[in-house]
């Protein structure tokens, strides 16, 4: 028997592009599975390699997903990245991914608007005047796209150093300072326990909202297998599930400064987006007062900043871990294809009925995981665009397996 390699031999696919914007998890997955049915798919990237959101992120990031779940259609992730994938493994997994698949990439590319074309299908505006049309386009630019910075009273004044957490990559710089961390979402709690952890004098932690706090992995048992077997509870069983299994792993923080929520974890993530945070460190900092939580920042004054409860403090540093937005608004959002909060109206292989053959990929946060969720998307949209019609895609192509 010859040797397996990893490489598809199969001749690329000819004739016109379908063009997928985006070349992170997302893209690189529905570019790999239209591929696989024998479709030209041509990934438009605007930085110069793809995956580059994993690369700028911060050393400390490691997926939350299990490897296992984690891999994309048609190759598995390596069992020596061990179960949590750090994020240069991650990185390097990309590069190998559309290494390995033959894909279509031009980097250098970004999209800028996506406008109907006369009599069907698609013209891309895009760098140096670009005009390029297709019968079908895939959406794939990513849940995290543009750094959200909220416009604070008195910022512009405040005169101290202010990050977005975005530009964070180590606790290096802030050895022996005070830092004030904004938002207790994932990223905020890592970086938090990162400074503390890396030597920062002080961190204390602002929260708005009081996160769901989940051990991301309990007696060897992933939250995320929780999370896939949840996703088709009806929100309130699912909520109840979930806040019985919190108290059962996660002791009490209140008198540390974080309450439990009062709203349902999978209510919250449906009808406001958040996520939930899963423990990497951040209950035991807590716990220890390494990291302390404290109220939500109101407003600055010059070198000042005041919370909500009228503390005011005057960190050397602040890191603003205050999410992204999803910046759709230019690109599609003249095409009645957005809701009120810039989200796509679907998503996987459905199209809005305005906008045939315009797809949507990993701009949703699902409890069971969004690279297991990309994923299966990637064969859905394939199968959607050689078939017409929504659906599961094959078996021989799914998460991690190759035929």
């Amino acid at each position: 028997m010859a040797p397996r390699t990893d490489r598809h031999h199969a001749g690329p696919p000819l004739g016109p592009p379908l063009f997928v914007i985006g070349g992170g998890p997302g893209g690189l997955a529905v570019a790999a599975a239209l591929r696989e049915r024998g479709v030209r798919a041509v990934v438009l990237e605007k930085a110069s390699v793809v995956g580059a959101s994993w690369r700028g992120r911060y050393e400390r990031l490691r997926l939350h997903t299990t490897r296992r779940l984690s891999a994309l259609p048609g190759l598995p992730l390596p069992r020596q990245f061990g179960r949590w994938v750090a994020r240069d493994d991650m990185a390097r997994y990309l590069e190998k991914y559309a290494d390995v698949h033959d894909l279509e990439i031009v980097t250098g590319v970004e999209v800028f608007r996506v406008e109907a074309a006369e009599g069907g299908g698609w013209v891309l505006h895009a760098t140096g005047g670009r005009r390029l049309t297709s019968t079908a386009v895939v959406v794939a630019t990513g849940h995290h796209h543009t750094p959200l910075l909220p416009d604070w009273p008195g910022l512009a004044g405040y005169g101290g150093e202010v990050v977005h957490a975005a530009a964070y990559r180590s606790p290096a710089p802030y050895t022996g300072k005070d830092v004030l961390v904004v938002g207790a979402g994932n990223s905020g709690a890592e970086i938090a326990v990162d400074l503390a952890e890396g030597g920062a004098a002080r961190v204390r932690l602002a929260v708005r909202t009081v996160p769901h706090l989940v051990r991301r992995s309990v007696a060897g048992w992933p939250a995320q297998y929780t999370g896939v077997l949840v996703r088709r509870l009806p929100v309130w069983l699912a909520d109840r599930v979930l806040r019985l299994l919190c108290r059962l792993t996660v002791p009490d923080l209140s008198a540390h400064g974080l309450p439990r929520p009062t709203t349902g974890l999978v209510a919250r993530l449906r009808g406001a987006d958040a996520f939930p945070v899963y423990d990497t460190g951040l209950v035991d900092a807590v716990r220890r007062g390494l990291v302390e939580p404290v109220a939500a920042v109101e407003s600055f004054e010059q070198g000042k900043v005041v919370l909500a409860d009228g503390t005011v403090l005057a960190p050397d540093a602040v890191i603003a871990a205050t999410g992204y937005r999803r910046a759709l608004e230019d690109l599609v959002g003249h095409l009645g294809v957005l809701d009120a909060h810039g989200r796509p109206l679907t998503h996987g292989a459905r199209t809005p009925a305005q906008a045939p053959g315009l797809y949507f990929t990993g701009f949703t946060q699902p409890v069971s995981g969004t690279l297991r969720e990309l994923a299966r998307d990637a064969a859905r949209i394939a199968r959607a665009v050689t078939t017409g019609r929504p659906g599961r895609g094959s078996r021989r192509w799914r998460a991690g397996r190759r035929r």
